[in-house]
């Protein structure tokens, strides 16, 4: 993907490590039910220094603020609550651990632990800089309007595969064990053309070169869920003799987390926003240069790369002037 920004890519926050609290059986906040503990919970290693943990939403997961993943009793990270997979690092090679994943409900309550799994990640192998065989073969069918099975033949590495990585439109959406040769792919968009490869990865993160693309379309049509973002608003302000446009937006409200913005300023491209961390909750901003010139006008959108590796609709287009009002 061509990248023209015009200031440096936006990079947020790392993962940070906190202790977990135990959970009593007792439901918090006003003294209602806590929710249920996830299912379908898994764990694989998907390098020497992290392991990919995946999980089924809970019952009524409108109403699960976030998921908390903890490494034995310590709490790792947290995620949104329409997102249901996430990369623990920061780990040791040649370990093992083990997982579980708790559910906050939107009144703070948190609910019991899931069943533990658990993953070992391999050792670092000193100067592998072999990357391992293109996986061969892939095929691929749509099993329903929002998700589709894929599968390959395996890939072959001097020290061994240790994760597949599914790629869809240059958009990593996904991850299983290197012993995995199939997969399901969920969070999908009804009437949907997706293109779909796969990479292999070893123990030092050598990556495969990409698969032969698997295409498929997904049955249906959208079911009108709104992929834009909403609320977008742009004003300009000046600093040290130069202007930015400052942007605001509300994320759309899709199944995962947003975590790039494609942003359109006077019908081009000008950059792309991608948080190299958790991306802001809520409201999101964001601040760009674009001259020294007062009453320069300019039109500005921006639109999302959704979870699925699409593309979602525009904002509505904004019009600033430069130095007006400010």
């Amino acid at each position: 993907m061509r990248r023209v920004p015009l200031r440096p890519v936006l990079a947020c926050a790392a993962l940070v490590l906190v202790t977990s609290c135990g959970w009593s059986g007792a439901a918090d906040g006003d003294g209602g039910r806590a929710p249920g503990a996830p299912a379908g919970v898994t764990a694989a290693a998907g390098s020497a220094t992290s392991v990919h943990v995946m999980w089924n939403a809970v019952p009524d997961g409108r109403g699960i603020r976030t998921y908390e993943v903890y490494r034995g009793a310590t709490k790792v990270t947290e995620v949104p609550g329409s997102q249901h997979m996430v990369d623990v690092t920061r780990l040791r090679p040649s370990t093992l651990y083990a997982f579980t994943v708790r559910a906050r409900d939107t009144d703070g309550r948190l609910g019991p632990p899931s069943r533990e799994v658990r993953a070992r990640t391999p050792a670092v192998v000193a100067a592998d800089r072999s990357a391992p065989t293109r996986p061969l073969r892939p095929t691929g069918r749509a099993v329903g309007s929002r998700a589709v099975q894929l599968s390959w033949a395996a890939s072959r590495d001097d020290r061994g595969v240790v994760s597949y990585d599914v790629y869809q439109g240059g958009a990593k959406i996904h991850s299983v064990g290197g012993g995995q040769t199939a997969t399901v792919v969920t969070g999908l968009r009804p009437g949907t053309r997706y293109v779909f490869t796969l990479r292999a990865r070893d123990a030092a993160d050598n990556l495969s070169p990409a698969s032969a693309p698997v295409r498929i379309g997904t049955p249906g049509t959208d079911d009108g869920r709104d992929t834009r973002p909403t609320g977008f608003t742009a004003t300009t302000h000046r600093s040290a003799g130069a202007y930015y446009i400052d942007l605001a937006w509300d994320p759309p409200r899709v199944d995962g987390v947003i975590t790039e913005y494609r942003i359109q300023l006077d019908g081009t491209t000008a950059t792309s926003l991608v948080w190299g961390g958790d991306p802001p909750r809520g409201r999101a901003r964001y601040s760009f240069y674009v001259g020294r010139d007062a009453g320069a006008e300019h039109r500005v959108r921006l639109r999302a790369r959704l979870p699925d590796g699409t593309w979602g609709g525009f904002s509505a287009e904004r019009t600033v002037t430069t130095g007006a009002g400010g």
